[in-house]
């Protein structure tokens, strides 16, 4: 009888042990198991965007510095990087590559709108996570038709209202010229600067577009100037950023110019010459590692030394950096809170219901967050302008949001 007895609680220690061990064991969807997290990116290590390509690699190390500590919640984050050269046909190419051949749990940060835009649909179709995603176009903030994708940065026509209200304010009835570039980001910046000026939209007397292949922009600078224009608007990618100041000092020009603050990073501007960017405005939403008033905040700090160890032949000083360093916290973030339960669903619940969530590289009293109704991330923004060789911000913060 004593041996029927032992025997019964030998089995029942044992039920409770499966028991635990099957719920310790966690959920799982293609990509994510007990000890790896798979996780895909498409960057621009080549081509006309290749100065994002820094994105991926701060990405890269960011990775391995988590993963010498232990990974997230256990697991190791395996990271699979894919060039597209800032091509639409490349990228869907590199998508499915990630997907169906390397099986990842989420595509993490592509980069680009058109790059983006070539892939959307596919990725929702196949319900894999485009998550926190390189652009700032509008469309990704339609959860009800694309669950599936959610941005980061703050959308273009937010930034767009952000200056029309800047303009309003501090440059009342002056003329408007807008450079744009022909995708989906340059237009929604020059929409959300029309919705901004409201009635006073007809302030922008000239319009000028030009396409990512083109070689230069000079013809279309010139143009603007042509317009007798007292505002200049350069909303183009780093390297035409780069192009209109330098093309501006070449002709004497002396407008307000206001260039997009993804090109505002320090190293597009040193290839235009600081010596040309005198007084040129733009916004941002973040620190600048280079500005000496924050060489002894904690965030930056952390961010630099990460630099120094994981990324040591890196540019600081580029902003594409800094904004890499960001928006990977906040994926880690995201995947720790999804505890063991690693479905792609629970990511996206995840990703779409952030409160209050504070970042090293943010200024301060800019705070992400997220609904399952707003997939816009941040809506926040400080006018900042050029003075010698670094930024310097000014005025209070800039509320992008509709009637904000």
């Amino acid at each position: 009888m004593k041996s029927f007895h032992t025997f019964i609680l030998f089995a029942a220690a044992a039920l409770v042990c499966t028991s635990q061990t099957v719920l310790a064991q966690g959920k799982y969807d293609t990509g994510a198991n007990d000890t790896e997290i798979k996780i895909g990116n498409i960057s621009p290590y080549s081509g006309p965007a290749s100065i994002y390509g820094i994105i991926g690699q701060v990405h890269a190390a960011y990775f391995k510095m988590i993963n010498e500590q232990g990974g997230i919640n256990g697991r190791r984050i395996n990271f699979i990087s894919y060039d597209d050269g800032f091509s639409p046909p490349k990228a869907v190419e590199q998508a499915r590559k990630l997907v169906e051949s390397d099986e990842v749990f989420a595509i993490f940060n592509s980069i680009g709108t058109p790059s983006n835009s070539a892939i959307h649909k596919y990725m929702n179709s196949k319900k894999v996570p485009q998550i926190f995603i390189a652009t700032g176009a509008t469309k990704w903030g339609d959860p009800k038709n694309f669950p599936w994708t959610i941005g980061w940065q703050p959308n273009y026509q937010s930034e767009g209202r952000a200056y029309a209200k800047y303009l309003l304010k501090d440059h009342p009835g002056v003329k408007i010229g807008v450079l744009y570039q022909n995708d989906d980001s340059g237009k929604d910046l020059l929409k959300g600067l029309k919705d901004g000026l409201g009635s006073h939209a007809s302030l922008i007397i000239a319009e000028d577009s030009y396409e990512i292949t083109e070689p230069t922009i000079d013809t279309h600078i010139v143009k603007l100037k042509a317009a007798n224009v007292g505002v200049l608007m350069s909303m183009t990618t780093p390297k035409f950023g780069a192009q209109s100041i330098k093309k501006v000092a070449e002709l004497g020009w002396k407008p307000v110019h206001i260039i997009s603050y993804i090109s505002s990073s320090l190293s597009a501007i040193k290839a235009a010459g600081f010596e040309n960017a005198q007084g040129l405005l733009s916004s941002n939403y973040a620190k600048d590692a280079t500005d000496s008033r924050w060489k002894n905040d904690a965030g930056i700090k952390r961010f630099t030394e990460f630099m120094d160890k994981y990324l040591p032949d890196g540019d600081k000083t580029n902003g594409s950096a800094l904004y890499a360093y960001g928006v990977v916290q906040t994926l880690v973030h995201t995947i720790k809170q999804c505890g063991d339960d690693l479905t792609r669903e629970n990511l996206m619940r995840h990703a779409a219901n952030l409160k209050n969530l504070e970042n090293d590289i943010f200024l301060p009293g800019i705070k992400i967050n997220t609904s399952p109704t707003d997939f816009f991330p941040i809506e926040q923004f400080q006018m900042q302008r050029l003075t010698g060789d670094h930024w310097e911000m000014f005025g209070d913060v800039l509320d992008g949001e509709v009637g904000g």
